[in-house]
């Protein structure tokens, strides 16, 4: 993983590249039986992705680092973890797209899982990475205590307390009139849940100070809001093709969104400040969270 002066669009594809490394160790061959499954778990895994939340526990990690302590020597627990939450990510998106939720069928510019497979083995591939995803974890070469501590962030941030718990409330809120705190509520659950928690076990890996995690966690439930926020303006300002899925879906199925309760102007003002609140989270940290401001600065200027 690159660090120090490269710039930033070199260390982040090496991060992804590293990610993607560590994912296709982690996967099942595609031909290992049963191959249909192992099949659409690499596809649904494996076919691209801006990895986010991978580069958010690589830099978190290069963030919290004890001074004077060298990055690669957590590189190998820093990739397991990054693969963990892309595993938990891919599954989140396979059963996200299933017709009985949100019902699409293009994904990153692909067909989605249930098209290329069939429902029923969609339904299996998102419940076999889940379970793997955990099994990355526990893979980790550090100390036991810090494995149990990333197991539970993990499983606390991508259950019905987080991001499953907001996809819930998010298929009740079809047709209703939420309030800017019932949306915010939502998306901190369905989205922000698992950037922040990408950002915890970036810091776990590498021992943050209890003053070091909690800056970190500012950042993270800051900028996990924001990007759901960009990702509510993108829908209504970015066609299909831009967007690698179907774009105006939100407004189509009359679903709640920042633009449609607050407007989209005032839409990206909010999303500017939250970018700010995590920006002054982690100023305290110095150079060591110049990938995680610049990774603040994408997920807000992104344009997909």
């Amino acid at each position: 993983m690159s660090t120090g002066s490269t710039l930033f669009q070199d260390w982040l594809e090496a991060c992804v590249n590293n990610v993607g490394m560590a994912l296709e160790k982690a996967l099942p061959g595609a031909t290992e039986v049963p191959a249909q499954l192992h099949e659409a778990m690499r596809y649904a895994t494996l076919g691209g992705g801006k990895r986010v939340r991978a580069t958010l526990v690589y830099a978190a990690g290069k963030a919290a680092l004890q001074q004077g302590v060298a990055i690669e020597s957590y590189s190998h627990a820093l990739d397991r973890a990054a693969a963990a939450v892309e595993l938990i990510h891919s599954y989140s998106l396979i059963h996200d797209d299933l017709p009985c939720m949100d019902d699409d069928v293009l994904r990153r510019g692909q067909p989605t899982v249930h098209v290329r497979f069939g429902e029923a083995t969609a339904m299996l591939a998102g419940d076999a990475l889940q379970p793997l995803a955990f099994a990355e974890l526990a893979k980790m070469p550090v100390a036991p205590a810090l494995v149990v501590q990333a197991v539970q962030v993990l499983g606390q941030v991508a259950g019905s307390l987080g991001m499953v718990g907001g996809q819930a409330i998010d298929l009740a809120s079809v047709n209703q009139a939420l309030t800017l705190e019932q949306l915010q509520f939502m998306h901190r659950l369905k989205t922000g849940a698992l950037i922040e928690g990408s950002v915890l076990l970036g810091a776990i890996v590498t021992g943050a100070t209890s003053e070091t995690r909690q800056a970190l966690e500012t950042y993270g439930s800051a900028i996990g809001l924001a990007f759901q926020i960009v990702d509510d303006i993108l829908d209504v300002t970015v066609d299909t093709e831009g967007l690698g899925k179907t774009a105006g879906k939100d407004a189509h199925e009359n679903k709640p969104t920042y633009v449609s309760i607050m407007g989209l102007e005032e839409s990206r003002d909010f999303a500017r400040k939250l970018h700010e609140v995590a920006l002054e989270a982690i100023k305290p940290l110095g150079d060591s969270a110049i990938r995680l401001k610049e990774l603040a600065d994408f997920i807000i200027h992104r344009s997909y």
